[in-house]
């Protein structure tokens, strides 16, 4: 199991950790800032170096037992097993998501009671699926997108029994997936007050501290793709 140092600092640019399995599946560390790709999030890259090598690493996933992989750029050394290294995200990529991924939520909020359907997020543009026949103009929406980001709403997290789930579904936006379950505990990341939030909706990616940090949003297009499902996708401005 790795510990998710993220989970705890989304800014958390470095760490330093010790390596627990190399290979070609990649680089297992016993705790990890490296986002791994899940949820529509894409995993974080960047470098492992040690005294004498350097990794790059091209993106981190998944793997077994809740470990992290950390894949290997082709041609980039391993470090050997129980050597103590430094992890470090490219941050650039990472901020990105993590205005992006906040900016989503904000999407939720402008739609509320909508059912999303699928999603997918980017540095340089990301989306949503909505289960809507309907769709507000791109000009409603980005007028509704940006009120919200401008608000300056504090973006916050805390965890929850899975019981307490059960006991408000319409916490969960998504249609086709469920939050994963199995530990105990959901985190729930509210997005605004506690009396009067925003949004809040299990999530377990990266978000940035407040909506503020997201600057501008484009509605780039809304798209048609079939009866009931209306896609959004968006851009941050200074990413264009």
């Amino acid at each position: 199991m790795t510990a998710l140092l993220f989970r705890d600092d989304a800014y958390l640019r470095s760490a330093s950790a010790v390596v627990v399995a190399a290979g070609p599946e990649g680089i297992i560390l016993d705790r990890t800032p490296f986002y791994p790709r899940s949820g529509g999030q894409p995993g974080d890259a960047g470098t492992i170096t040690w005294d004498g090598g350097e990794a790059a690493i091209a993106e981190a996933a998944k793997g077994e037992a809740d470990a992290v992989r950390h894949p290997v750029a082709e041609g980039s050394p391993l470090p050997p097993v129980g050597a103590t290294v430094t992890a470090t995200i490219d941050w650039a990529q990472r901020h990105r998501h993590m205005r992006m991924h906040t900016a989503l939520h904000l999407l939720c909020a402008a739609l509320p009671g909508v059912g999303v359907t699928g999603g997918q997020i980017g540095a340089q543009k990301s989306r949503l699926d909505f289960d809507m026949a309907e769709p507000p103009s791109k000009e409603w929406l980005a007028e509704a997108l940006n009120a919200l980001a401008a608000g300056n709403h504090a973006v916050s997290d805390r965890w929850i029994a899975e019981a307490e789930l059960d006991a408000m579904p319409s916490l969960v936006r998504t249609l086709s997936v469920q939050p994963p379950r199995g530990s105990g505990r959901i985190r729930l990341v509210r997005i605004g007050a506690e009396a009067a939030p925003v949004d809040l909706q299990p999530c377990g990616g990266t978000h940035v501290a407040n909506t503020s940090e997201i600057g501008r949003i484009i509605v780039l297009k809304l798209e048609s793709k079939g009866r009931q499902n209306r896609r959004v996708q968006i851009a941050l401005e200074d990413q264009v």
